[in-house]
Formats: C-alpha cells, sequence, structure tokens
C-alpha cells in the first residue's frame, strides 16, 4: 500500500474512532497518528482472531477498530 493511501486511510480512521468513542474529532495530527498506530493495532487483533480483511474497505474497519481501541486506553490512562 502506498504511504499516501496508509495516511489517507490512518485519517479517516482516527477520525471515526474518535468519533466513535468521544463524539469529536481531536484534529487532523491528532487523528492521522492515531489511525496509523490504530492501522497497527487492529491489524494485530484481527490477525491474533485470524480474521482477513483485505482491500480498502477491509483496512479501513481494522485501522478503525485499532483507533477506537487506542483512544479508548488513551482515556483510561487519563482518568
Amino acid at each position: 500500500m502506498s504511504y499516501i493511501l496508509f495516511i489517507i486511510i490512518g485519517i479517516i480512521a482516527g477520525w471515526l474512532g474518535s468519533i466513535i468513542v468521544k463524539g469529536k474529532g481531536q484534529g487532523l495530527l491528532i487523528n492521522m497518528i492515531v489511525g496509523i498506530i490504530g492501522a497497527f493495532i487492529g491489524g494485530s487483533i484481527l490477525d491474533l482472531l485470524n480474521i482477513n480483511m483485505p482491500g480498502f474497505f477491509g483496512v479501513l474497519v481494522a485501522s478503525t477498530l485499532g483507533a477506537v481501541v487506542l483512544i479508548w486506553l488513551i482515556g483510561f490512562i487519563r482518568r
């Protein structure tokens, strides 16, 4: 996957994750960072569960899942 597409998916996944968890976005840069890290987390979670989600939407779902987990963990640690 190209880096540009990876960044775009990261932005979208971070934005979706922040909407799911908190109800609002945190800004483009934070959303992108959370989405990119979330892509690794989501991919790892799905890999552990032996779930394969190919294609753009599969990667987006995995990235969003990871972003939700990461945002939840960050919120849990801050409390």
